[in-house]
């Protein structure tokens, strides 16, 4: 019989194999999703994210059906790589129907994925994984592949990080200094195609959509100082990533509870989100007070 989970220290808890593979891909996918959001977050791709990570769950249903376990990461790559480019020329013809575009193919490539998997034996099951991770059964050699594409991810972005930090704050002066728009974005997007694919086995498609997004999100809350964006949206996943765990290990021997580690750690990113917006009203709203105040003092 387990000790009740309130004889688990925190470093304990995180000291256990499972727990701790499950942290370090937490670690690795937060250090590449930090760097990769702030240009998501310049460049306000949020929603071509959003439909970045619903186009890999075609790819996860047909590389397991083709390949079993094996053919998870592939079948991943190829289908993330290829809505990537199709994502990024769908955005660059611009156009009032653009979003649209984007809405109806991540809608289609979804609904294909739910049909594939639905033709499988156990599929509610395999559904439930992929849509929210197996974040605690992480093996040695996911983790390694999580690693190789994670640097892989970087590695195409640093290439071409004073090109994409000019694009995200000039794309007029990008574009007439003789860049090539369509290329770099191209690139970014398979940054990001690729650091979908490290996630999204471990983590399914909801926690990767979460921890593209709202990290930046809340450090942009938190700070306007350049400098600071990236760690700050590195520290926020860490910090929700090893609290999320340390909590759903609690409720799981000490209450009983079945609870996806994963679906915590995104709820505590949120909820980390909420307290910044809230902070940032807070000071919004004095600041304006104090403006006010002054003014009719005059």
């Amino acid at each position: 019989m387990l000790p009740a989970a309130s004889d688990f220290s925190v470093f304990e808890v995180l000291a256990l194999p499972f727990m701790w593979r499950a942290l370090l891909t937490v670690v690795i996918l937060a250090v590449a999703a930090g760097i990769v959001g702030l240009f998501i977050s310049f460049r306000e791709l949020e929603f071509v994210s959003d439909g970045l990570v619903h186009a890999v769950f075609p790819g996860l249903v047909v590389g397991a059906a083709v390949g079993g376990t094996a053919g998870l990461l592939p079948g991943a790559m190829i289908a993330a790589v290829l809505a990537g480019i199709l994502f990024t020329v769908i955005d660059y013809r611009g156009g009032t129907g653009t979003d649209s575009a984007i809405a109806v193919v991540l809608a289609g490539l979804f609904s294909l994925g739910i049909v594939l998997v639905s033709k499988q034996e156990g599929y509610v099951s395999q559904l439930q994984e992929l849509l929210f991770g197996r974040l605690l059964t992480v093996t040695d050699m996911q983790l390694g592949q999580i690693v190789i594409v994670a640097i892989l991810a970087l590695g195409v972005l640093l290439v071409t990080w004073r090109a994409q930090l000019f694009r995200a704050f000039d794309p007029a002066g990008f574009a007439a200094a003789g860049f090539r728009p369509l290329a770099t974005d191209i690139v970014l997007s398979v940054a990001v195609a690729l650091l979908v694919v490290a996630g999204v086995q471990a983590l399914g498609v909801l926690m990767v959509i979460a921890l593209l997004t709202v990290p930046m999100a809340v450090a942009r809350l938190i700070t306007r100082r350049f400098a600071l964006l990236i760690p700050l949206a590195i520290l926020t996943p860490l910090f929700a990533g090893a609290f999320g765990l340390w909590l759903s290990f609690e409720w799981s021997v000490g209450a009983g509870v079945t609870v996806s580690p994963g679906a915590v750690v995104v709820l505590l990113l949120v909820a980390v989100y909420a307290v910044a917006a809230l902070v940032r009203l807070a000071g919004s709203v004095r600041g304006r007070a104090r403006i006010d105040a002054g003014g009719d003092a005059r």
